[in-house]
């Protein structure tokens, strides 16, 4: 199913009598939380469409990453929630995202390379049909931008080390977005000077992998490259969000035409508005990613439920202070993001755009946490004057008795609202939209 559904969606994007309002595109979910898959996979089970569930390099690899996991742990962990949620499995898609050295670019080249070799090798062994090859970044001693040829020749191994592996099982994704892995930092950058890629950086990047890929790697795994990735002009950071805006983006667009079997990837989409969605499809970025936003939304979620119980419960733990003393406790992830006095930083650590909360939700006193949360809740029920009062836009779905009012559910159902805003952007108009 995999490359068949790709090629559909690179197919119309190049067909002529598709008018760009009938373009269809896909949302690529980039989170590793279990309630995040779980809402995904449930939307995916409802509506029979396919998910497409992405892994980072970060996240996870063949020595474990942030999470603890291999990519063969992370589809088990897939799989075990899509078979509880009622997914079935054929509709789910596993990808690997910025697969490359930059878990370990601290290290000489040759070994860093060495390293994205053997997890490129776990990624395809493990099942993963979409693979984005990204060699961009400098390794130890190298300048932090490398030459196109030397990030292309890169690229051209991992691909070559994933069809050694898995022969013909992936599509690949070339190119990477500015900035690099991991966004902006709220420390010192700003999205004034995010900018459309150029035409010109576009064609040169599909360019220099086309005279890599297809002399060694032959014309099957080179009609396999579908995406590259750009930049569309979106991108948030801790307080801002660039909304993408057509017109500056209409000539990066345009390339289209002269790019035959392929289509554009968008990163960073997260917090843009449904209608911008919508517009970054009918241009042609038909792969949109989506990550912080949706454990944005989880923690928004978590938070409301933790008021409902103070109201309930006073006197009971505060969700948000144990956050606090995990993230203090282990700075790691968020210093360096997040710029200004302690009380600013204080207030970004939680609510900023930028999600690094997003790296606790783990660890065992969170977990403890969320887990007290919902079983005090459980107990003391959810009255609808507090669910109005702190999650207005979920509460008159538990009133329906479209949401059980459970705080499970009530999460997983703002978690679905943002998946649903993209399920809509990702259709046209008309009936099908859901």
């Amino acid at each position: 199913m995999s490359l068949a559904l790709f090629g559909a969606l690179v197919a119309q994007a190049h067909d002529p009598s598709v008018p760009r309002a009938a373009r269809v595109g896909l949302p690529s979910v980039c989170s590793a939380h279990p309630l995040v898959l779980e809402a995904a996979l449930a939307r995916a089970g409802r509506t029979g469409r396919p998910v497409l569930i992405e892994a980072t390099c970060n996240q996870v690899n063949q020595e474990g990453g942030y999470t603890g996991m291999t990519p063969a742990d992370f589809r088990d962990m897939v799989w075990r929630i899509a078979d509880q949620a009622g997914c079935p499995r054929g509709l789910v898609l596993l990808g690997g995202d910025h697969l490359g050295p930059n878990p370990w670019k601290s290290l000489p080249p040759d070994e860093a390379m060495r390293r994205a070799d053997a997890m490129i090798a776990a990624y395809a062994e493990a099942g993963f049909v979409k693979l984005h090859l990204d060699a961009s970044m400098g390794c130890g001693g190298e300048p932090a931008a490398l030459a196109d040829d030397v990030v292309a020749g890169r690229a051209r191994a991992l691909a070559a080390r994933a069809e050694a592996v898995a022969p013909g099982q992936a599509v690949y994704v070339i190119g990477t977005e500015v900035p690099v892995p991991g966004g902006v930092s709220g420390a010192s950058d700003h999205l004034d000077h995010v900018v459309p890629t150029t035409p010109d950086a576009a064609l040169r990047t599909l360019a220099v992998h086309e005279a890599a890929f297809r002399p060694t790697l032959g014309d099957d795994v080179w009609s396999r490259v579908i995406a590259l990735v750009v930049q569309p002009g979106v991108e948030f950071d801790a307080e801002d969000v660039a909304v993408y805006r057509r017109d500056p983006a209409q000539p990066l667009a345009a390339t289209l035409a002269a790019m035959p079997g392929r289509v554009f990837e968008a990163h960073s989409t997260d917090y843009q508005p449904e209608s911008a969605l919508r517009a970054l499809v009918e241009d042609g970025f038909a792969l949109l990613k989506v990550g912080p936003g949706l454990t944005f939304a989880l923690r928004e979620a978590l938070y409301a439920l933790d008021a409902v119980r103070a109201v309930l419960c006073p006197g009971s733990e505060s969700l948000r202070e144990t956050m606090e003393q995990v993230m203090t406790g282990a700075p790691g992830h968020w210093t360096g993001h997040y710029a200004g006095s302690p009380v600013r930083q204080a207030m970004l650590r939680h609510y900023g755009y930028s999600d690094r909360i997003r790296y606790y939700w783990p660890s065992a006193a969170a977990e403890a946490a969320v887990g007290r949360l919902f079983a005090d809740l459980e107990e003391g029920g959810l009255p609808d004057a507090l669910l109005r009062q702190f999650l207005p836009a979920v509460s008159a779905r538990v009133r329906a008795g479209a949401v059980a009012r459970t705080p499970r559910a009530i999460v997983l159902a703002a978690i679905d609202q943002v998946l649903k805003e993209y399920a809509r952007a990702c259709v046209p108009a008309g009936p099908r939209r859901a």
